[in-house]
C-alpha cells in the first residue's frame, strides 16, 4: 500500500454520514476513494459542485468535471453545480462540517503551511484559507517528510494559511491530534514504530504509553 493511499483509507475513516466534507487537491481527493460501506457524505469541490464521487477512471473524465485544480472529477447522482459566490458562501459561513486539505509544513501548535514556497512559480492559496478558517474541523493530509525532511516541525518558516490550528494531521506513518495545544501521537501506521516517527518529526510530540495501528486494510 503505498503513501497515499495510506493517507487517503485513514482519513476515510473519520467520514461521518451527512457530512459536508470539502476535499482539496491532490492526496485529499482521493478520499472519495475510500468511503466506509454505509456511509454516505456530499463531498463539495470548492469551484462549485456538491456531489463529487471517486476519481473517474482512464477513459471517463468528463472535460467539464474537475475539481478546484483542474484535476477530473465523477459527479454522483443528484449533484449539483454552482457558482464560486455561492461555494465560498457555505465555506465562509461554516456550513462545511470537515475539510481535508494538503499541507506543506505543519508546526507545533497546529498551524498549517500549505500555499506557498518562496521562489516557486504557485497559483495563490486558493480557497485554503477560507477552509481553514470556515470549516468545522480540520484535517491535513500530506506525507511525513519531503525529500528526506520532516514537514511536522516546531515552527512553520513558510506563510501560515491561517492562525487558526488544524485538528488533525494524517501522513503515510502516523495520525496526530491537536490537545491542549499540542501535538499528540494517537496512532501508528502498520509496519511503523513510534520511534520511527519521532525520527521524522522535528516538533516535539505528546506520546501515550499505548499507541494503537491505524485501523487500515
Amino acid at each position: 500500500m503505498n503513501a497515499q493511499t495510506i493517507i487517503a483509507k485513514r482519513i476515510a475513516l473519520e467520514l461521518r454520514s451527512g457530512m459536508l466534507v470539502n476535499l482539496g487537491i491532490g492526496i485529499p481527493t482521493l478520499v472519495a476513494n475510500y468511503v466506509p460501506d454505509g456511509i454516505q457524505v456530499y463531498f463539495q469541490s470548492e469551484n462549485g459542485l456538491i456531489g463529487t464521487g471517486p476519481v473517474p477512471e482512464e477513459g471517463f473524465a468528463h472535460p467539464k468535471l474537475t475539481d478546484a485544480g483542474g484535476k477530473a472529477v465523477s459527479a454522483l447522482p443528484g449533484a449539483c453545480t454552482f457558482d464560486s459566490a455561492v461555494s465560498f458562501g457555505l465555506i465562509r459561513g461554516g456550513h462545511v462540517d470537515m475539510t481535508v486539505l494538503g499541507g506543506l509544513q505543519v508546526d507545533a501548535a497546529g498551524l498549517l503551511a500549505n500555499w506557498m514556497i518562496p521562489g516557486k512559480m504557485v497559483p495563490g492559496m486558493g480557497g485554503a484559507m477560507d477552509l481553514v478558517t470556515g470549516a468545522k474541523r480540520v484535517v491535513v493530509a500530506m506525507q511525513h517528510t519531503a525529500k528526506g525532511k520532516p514537514k511536522i516541525v516546531p515552527k512553520c518558516n513558510l506563510p501560515l494559511t491561517s492562525a487558526r490550528p488544524v485538528d488533525l494531521i494524517v501522513t503515510e506513518m502516523a495520525v496526530l491530534a491537536l490537545s491542549d495545544g499540542r501535538l499528540k501521537l494517537m496512532e501508528i501506521a502498520p509496519g511503523v514504530s513510534v520511534e520511527q516517527v519521532l525520527a521524522a518529526t522535528e516538533a516535539e510530540l505528546e506520546v501515550p504509553a499505548d499507541v494503537p495501528v491505524m485501523p487500515i486494510r
